[in-house]
């Protein structure tokens, strides 16, 4: 399914996005590895299993990028500009490799963008949850979407 346009969005509406993903310990690992997150609670089992966690707890911005990862079919897949920015960023609860997380997204809001007339102004608040539905990460974005494309042209 392609993402929406600015038009389509309704402030209130809600997505349940049907992807899900297991997260596993490679994924964390790379991730933190990539990013040079050499965090030893990230990376380090013997160094994580001293802590209250027991295990490594996975990256928190992996988790932030896989949740908003899964919404982008359903809002903003080929119908964005760019995200403008993210806050209220919180992370509730920890995430585990062998977690499988989902995402619920709700429009918070919208306008037209004052500087380009062919876009507007989306919010978005991104829910992460896991495989019991503890809330593992919330997040606010604001994207600029296209508007619906003018379609035909003078006779």
């Amino acid at each position: 399914m392609p993402g929406l346009y600015y038009e389509e969005f309704a402030v209130g509406q809600r997505f349940v996005h049907e992807w899900t993903r297991t997260i596993t310990e490679m994924d964390n690992v790379l991730f933190s590895t990539l990013t040079m997150n050499v965090q030893p609670l990230h990376i380090d089992r013997h160094f994580s299993a001293q802590t209250e966690f027991g295990q490594p707890l996975v990256n928190s911005l992996f988790t932030l990028g896989l949740v908003i990862g899964m919404s982008v079919n359903d809002t903003t897949f080929r119908t964005t500009v760019a995200n403008l920015g993210m806050h209220d960023i919180t992370f509730p609860a920890p995430v585990f490799a062998g977690d499988t997380l989902h995402v619920r997204t709700t429009v918070l809001s919208k306008r037209e963008s004052r500087s380009r007339p062919q876009a507007g102004i989306v919010e978005f608040e991104h829910l992460g949850l896991n495989h019991r539905d503890e809330v593992v990460c919330r997040c606010q974005r604001a994207a600029l979407m296209h508007k619906r494309p003018v379609q035909g042209g003078a006779a």
